[in-house]
């Protein structure tokens, strides 16, 4: 899709999954536009024109700490929920919240949709890029994304994390160590025998530093 845009000079490109509740855009320069900054883009135009019900729209915790920095500027609360599109929609239901979605491009805009729709997602980015005569990637230009990254390890069974005492110790050593400048985040898929590790700071080589250690105690818990 970002090809095409580029060798067909396109404004936009569009991509949905296979059932189209997702989509991930991309700018004239062929430059991938995820949830995160869509959602930013939106609550800005949103908070401008009166419709962000709340001056608050929902996120899942996978979200960049960079969308939260921009937000802050701009005067926009954000709540966060656990992973999953069906704890964003409760979210907004109960806060009466107009937007919401994930990083994955899994949005919600709750007065056209009770689910998340990639077309009329697509289209709500359209709208604002025509009202307001910008391009996409002026829009998206909202937010600096912090560096992360994240990883899948197979597992052979779920234990509690707090019952592994060399991943509990690197989890509270990594977050004594990026304080307010990153987070962490290690959680069981819910659908695959595997543990994810979410790791964002300021600089990259700090976000491999603490994936390699993450990693190495987890391998050392399911080595025997």
């Amino acid at each position: 899709m970002a090809r095409l845009v580029r060798e067909q000079g396109a404004d936009i490109g569009i991509a949905l999954d296979g059932d189209a509740d997702r989509v991930i855009l991309a700018d004239a320069g062929g430059n991938i536009v995820d949830g995160d900054r869509v959602l930013a883009a939106c609550a800005i135009a949103f908070k401008q024109r009166g419709l962000l019900d709340g001056n608050t729209f929902v996120v899942t915790s996978m979200s960049n700490l960079g969308l939260h920095e921009a937000m802050r500027r701009h005067g926009i609360a954000v709540e966060v929920t656990d992973v999953g599109d069906r704890h964003v929609i409760d979210a907004m239901r109960k806060g009466g919240y107009a937007l919401g979605g994930e990083k994955s491009g899994h949005l919600i805009f709750h007065r056209h949709a009770t689910t998340g729709d990639g077309i009329i997602s697509a289209l709500q980015v359209m709208r604002i890029m025509k009202e307001e005569g910008r391009t996409l990637a002026e829009l998206a230009d909202c937010m600096t994304e912090y560096p992360q990254r994240l990883v899948s390890l197979p597992v052979r069974e779920k234990l509690p994390i707090h019952t592994i005492p060399a991943l509990a110790e690197a989890i509270k050593a990594c977050e004594a160590a990026l304080g307010d400048s990153g987070r962490v985040i290690v959680r069981y898929s819910g659908t695959e025998p595997k543990l994810r590790l979410l790791v964002e700071a300021r600089e990259a080589e700090v976000v491999d530093h603490w994936i390699a250690a993450l990693s190495q105690a987890v391998a050392g818990a399911f080595a025997h």
